[in-house]
């Protein structure tokens, strides 16, 4: 990316890619979107968790959130077996329906892949993803008292919920996290807050690693004229982006109606926002939690050679803890934003976490 490119386009070109299939394909019936014939298939059921670490949230968005859980072959038979859980985050302007398929297909279809990886020797392990689609299509995974606190809200109120409801090895050397684009985002940033939770990450597609380009009047005036729901629904997805990493960045609950601040107003840079959101990105902070990195039994992250604005930030997260002497897998493979990930969920991520929670 050159140097005139902006802030908000920065955010957009790491999770753009992710729209690029999903709208437009077919829809067929979530019931034979789930179903998968052989017996390695699990059992998905969807629940509501509540969030206390949600409530009060200035979007407006329910503290009541739906949650996909994937459970392995066998659970049902028997009732005195616990397993590892692996907690997996979406993308921004996605949404666990769409990864499950009850919204018709998509790039990925986490029960296909997930029964093929338990077919070829992967670990039984319980599979939870939160719907983090947002008033502004998407979380960040970020705190925010405009989004809430999405951070704790995975990291506390959703781990104790599913440790409380199923048969969870309830501890941290049992718990992985993992999620694509917004949600590789959110795991490096979940992950380094929250260290004493989870022991492995894998990090697929992070978008948003960076955020250190001037940002772009044109684009931030017409952020600012969205003044509705509506508006915001007709924006492109630059502007959706820039509004929701507005959200979960720069916060303010002195001004309503939407409670955040944007990098330009009136032409004019807003440093200060402008630091909030550089301080917001896993590249700036990943010197600070050098430690908490340190304590993951294991660290993994990957783009696709054709992500070219995301690999290029795998490529310095890699440089980076190479320079701190911390041990992690990472990969530039084959692939675009979306082309590889349900095969990747299989062959690699799966895998992974076989190797790395423990399951007893």
């Amino acid at each position: 990316m050159t140097s005139k490119q902006t802030l908000g386009m920065a955010v957009a070109l790491g999770l753009a890619a992710a729209l690029l299939a999903a709208p437009t394909l077919a829809q067929q019936p979530a019931s034979a979107a789930i179903a998968v014939a052989h017996q390695n298939a699990g059992r998905y059921e969807r629940i509501s968790v509540h969030g206390t670490s949600l409530e009060g949230n200035l979007e407006g968005d329910s503290a009541d959130r739906q949650v996909s859980v994937y459970l392995p072959p066998g659970y049902d038979q028997s009732p005195r077996k616990r397993y590892p859980v692996l907690y997996l985050l979406h993308g921004y302007t996605d949404s666990d329906s769409r990864w499950f398929g009850l919204d018709g297909k998509h790039f990925v279809h986490v029960p296909t892949a997930i029964d093929k990886a338990w077919a070829a020797g992967a670990a039984h392990m319980i599979i939870v993803m939160p719907n983090a689609y947002t008033r502004y299509q998407g979380s960040m995974y970020s705190n925010s008292v405009t989004t809430g606190d999405w951070e704790a809200f995975v990291a506390r109120d959703l781990v104790a919920y599913v440790d409380a409801h199923y048969r969870t090895l309830a501890r941290r050397d049992s718990r992985g996290l993992a999620g694509h684009s917004m949600g590789g985002y959110g795991t490096v940033r979940i992950g380094m807050k929250y260290p004493q939770v989870f022991s492995s990450l894998y990090a697929m597609s992070p978008c948003c690693m960076g955020a250190s380009l001037a940002p772009n009047a044109e684009m931030a005036a017409q952020a600012a004229a969205i003044s509705s729901d509506a508006d915001f629904a007709k924006a492109g997805f630059g502007l959706k982006a820039m509004l929701a990493s507005a959200a979960a960045w720069s916060p303010n609950p002195a001004k309503p109606p939407r409670y955040f601040d944007l990098p330009v107003v009136d032409g004019k840079p807003q440093p200060e926002v402008i630091a909030a959101w550089a301080a917001n990105a896993p590249l700036s902070m990943v010197h600070q939690y050098i430690p908490a990195l340190s304590s993951f039994k294991a660290i993994a992250f990957d783009a696709g050679d054709k992500d070219v604005g995301i690999a290029a930030t795998v490529r310095s997260l890699d440089q980076t803890l190479t320079g701190y002497g911390l041990k992690h897998d990472w990969a530039i493979y084959d692939g675009d934003h979306v082309s590889a990930i349900e095969q990747r969920l299989q062959t690699q991520v799966m895998p992974f976490f076989t190797r790395h929670l423990q399951a007893r």
